[in-house]
């Protein structure tokens, strides 16, 4: 699906799902995490207080980078949203991800372009040979992977539940996680090897809480449905994770 942003005609499968994104560690994942949440609530701070838009604050940035005068508007919005802190959070965020592609913060545009670049080539390359650096293997391995990676991703699945995922008749059923990632995980690895589309009362069977557990499920399904992972299923009422085209 392409969007039209101006002249420029972006579409998803060209330029997102092909992007060679970093495999930092985990530390300096979740260091970029965090800055990237401070950033947001920075910004959004700034538009709830002061009513300063995101263009408004992207505008002064862009200046203060450029080393260009601010005139009275640019000042006030400059004063309002903390603009400087603004742009010494991205110097951070864009350093972390330096860090995490390994490469020196230092780069011009066109340095880091030909290097994402060659970096896209070098996952294609891997991708032939059968790795895929997943970016959110919990979604993307149940509709995408090969089996062995599905197979390891179900061992994973069941030691993050304490049990299996997936019963047996003698087997003590796993109670329906707390926590709203495991709760995806394990409707997720329940659909992915149900080989059919189930209703909220199917699903919840599977879990020591049965129908008790049907609210909390519905909404775990709202929230894959928003992220595009759901289809509907053949009967009524029913869902299924969305294969690949």
């Amino acid at each position: 699906m392409g969007v039209y942003v101006g002249k420029v005609r972006y579409f998803k499968s060209r330029c997102f799902d092909p992007f060679p994104f970093p495999d930092p560690d985990e530390a300096t994942r979740a260091e970029i995490a965090a800055l990237a949440e401070e950033i947001d609530a920075h910004r959004k701070r700034a538009q709830a207080e002061h009513g300063v838009t995101l263009t408004q604050m992207y505008n002064v940035l862009e200046k203060l980078r450029a080393d260009v005068a601010l005139d009275d508007t640019d000042r006030e919005i400059h004063d309002k949203a903390l603009v400087t802190t603004l742009k010494h959070l991205h110097d951070r965020l864009d350093a972390a991800v330096a860090r995490a592609y390994g490469w020196a913060p230092d780069l011009s545009e066109q340095e880091v372009l030909a290097r994402l670049v060659a970096l896209n080539k070098e996952r294609a390359e891997e991708e032939k040979r059968g790795h895929v650096r997943w970016l959110r293997p919990d979604y993307q391995i149940p509709r995408f992977g090969s089996a062995a990676e599905k197979a390891k991703l179900g061992e994973q699945i069941e030691a993050d539940l304490g049990e299996a995922a997936v019963p047996d008749i003698k087997a003590k059923k796993p109670k329906y996680p707390a926590d709203a990632l495991a709760q995806t995980i394990a409707v997720t690895h329940v659909l992915a090897n149900a080989g059919r589309a189930l209703s909220v009362e199917e699903i919840a069977a599977h879990f020591a809480q049965g129908k008790r557990a049907r609210l909390p499920i519905i909404a775990t399904l709202r929230a894959m449905a928003r992220m595009g992972e759901l289809a509907s299923g053949e009967g009524s009422g029913t869902v299924r994770l969305r294969r690949a085209a």
